[in-house]
């Protein structure tokens, strides 16, 4: 029985991956059930498991009184002397039962027992073992399909990779193996649920340490990425080694290294940037391989707004504008991306009925438009403290800049609300207005619109998509100068993501 026992619980341990103790405490409490079903609820019973000898030894404890009045919880002294010579009245004494007489009904109640004992604690075991390898890189062979999902057999378990996790056109067949980013662990009344990704940007990461050792080593730090995933993707690197080089580092002797990744995200397109702790330095490396000529900074509604020669605005916007959405989901800031055309059609359009003011130079409309004039309500509703701080007391008139600029607002909004009689075209055009039920835009519709709308960062016209599909293509990255010091639990902004 010894050696049978010993042997069981043995195996059962190394293959369930549970420990020993566990299986032997669910065995003690399977005993105790089946003997209290047999003998009564209400039985004082414990059980005890002896290793050397490899039995469940059951015992029922009674206590000793001078007499007897329930048989089944109290004994006499005179019977308990005999089987312990020291009892005393009021002492607990502990009555060995026998287990061979417990017969079919226990056996089964016993056998229930362990073996739902057995199922919580493998489920437990799994739980503990797959919650601290979240965050980790993990692989199996695809199981089946269920529902679009794949089910992927891990070895010890089975984990689900859902179809939204996957990146878009890939397929996987039975049997095949597969890895992916372990993205949580959830306990469910069926026990653990596993849940993979292989479109996060945590896996991005984590492939880019499997091969790269300097990340692994620490050397080489990831500050952040995102991803589109199958498209592009973004990771920004950092050191502190003055003799390393992270981007070079990352991408490897040709191309190695990331090619690697490249080839275990299904062609996925990655920038690698050198981080920056200068947020504008940042931001010009993450829009590349675009070359910026101008940055405004807006630090209360944190934003940038970038001015791009004409000829790069479709590189810096990318296909779709994934580029600039990649930046600035990577550098956590909203980016307006303008060409140099666009942005001096609308300082024209904001200054040329101000520019006869005596003093108002080309040098107070620049300082005016950097920090954030953008219509000339801007200028009519500021005070004369704020401009007097932005454009200086030489120069123009603060006092008489404010004045003007209401004086043109007011022009606006009186023929706004007052439009002039147009040709027949334009009362043919009314009256089809008139017709469809529809209400014409007015110039005071277009001054409200006006005032609401703030650029939407990282929004692109169809017409600069379409430029930047055409002109967008393979492009090195930009490489920036050394980067100092930072600290990894800082939060980043998010991982970034590749595109075709």
């Amino acid at each position: 029985m010894s050696s049978s026992l010993n042997f069981i619980l043995d195996q059962v341990s190394k293959e369930k991956n549970i420990p020993k103790e566990i299986l032997i405490e669910a065995i003690e409490s399977a005993m105790v059930t089946a003997s209290k079903k047999k003998l009564g609820a209400a039985r004082e019973i414990e059980a005890s498991y002896d290793e050397e000898s490899g039995e469940i030894e059951l015992f029922e404890f009674v206590e000793v009184v001078e007499e007897v009045e329930n048989s089944y919880y109290q004994i006499t002294l005179h019977e308990a002397l005999e089987i312990d010579p020291e009892a005393e009245v009021g002492d607990s004494l502990g009555l060995k039962l026998e287990t061979d007489d417990f017969g079919r009904i226990a056996a089964q109640t016993a056998k229930q027992v362990i073996m739902q004992k057995i199922r919580e604690a493998e489920r437990e075991s799994i739980y503990e073992e797959y919650h601290e390898k979240v965050g980790e890189i993990v692989s199996g062979s695809v199981q089946r399909v269920e529902r679009g999902n794949l089910i992927v057999n891990l070895g010890t378990t089975e984990a689900i990779l859902p179809r939204s996790e996957t990146i878009p056109r890939e397929n996987f067949r039975q049997g095949e193996r597969v890895r992916a980013y372990l993205l949580k662990v959830e306990i469910t009344v069926k026990g653990p649920k596993i849940v993979l990704s292989r479109t996060h940007p945590g896996f991005l990461i984590r492939l880019f340490e499997v091969e790269v050792p300097e990340i692994f080593e620490g050397v080489i730090k990831i500050m952040g990425a995102t991803r589109e995933p199958g498209l592009r993707s973004k990771i920004a690197v950092s050191t502190n080694d003055h003799d390393v080089d992270p981007v070079g580092a990352c991408v490897g002797v040709r191309g190695s290294r990331v090619q690697n990744v490249v080839q275990e995200l299904k062609g996925e397109k990655i920038d690698i940037i050198r981080w920056n702790p200068d947020p504008v330095r940042y931001v010009c490396n993450a829009i590349s391989p675009a070359e910026i000529n101008k940055i405004i900074l807006d630090e209360e509604r944190h934003m940038m707004e970038i001015v791009v020669l004409d000829e790069q605005l479709s590189l810096a916007i990318g296909r779709r504008g994934l580029n600039v959405r990649l930046a600035a989901k990577l550098t956590g800031w909203k980016l307006d991306v303008k060409s140099a055309s666009r942005v001096a059609s609308d300082f024209d359009q904001l200054f040329s009925p101000l520019a006869d003011l005596e003093g108002f130079n080309n040098t107070a409309m620049e300082l005016l438009y950097d920090n954030g004039f953008r219509k000339i309500e801007d200028i009519a509703g500021s005070s004369v403290a704020e401009l007097s701080d932005i454009i200086g007391t030489e120069g123009v008139d603060p006092v008489e800049l404010i004045e003007r600029a209401l004086t043109v607002y007011h022009a606006l909004k009186e023929a706004a609300e007052n439009p002039p009689p147009d040709q027949d075209a334009s009362d043919q055009d009314t009256e089809s207005d008139a017709e469809s039920g529809e209400e014409s835009p007015t110039l005071e519709a277009a001054a409200d619109n006006l005032e609401e709308a703030d650029a939407v960062p990282v929004e692109v016209s169809d017409d600069q998509a379409e430029e930047g599909a055409e002109a967008e293509g393979d492009q090195p990255v930009a490489e920036t100068e050394a980067v100092e010091d930072v600290d990894l639990d800082k939060e980043t902004a998010t991982p970034a993501e590749p595109e075709e």
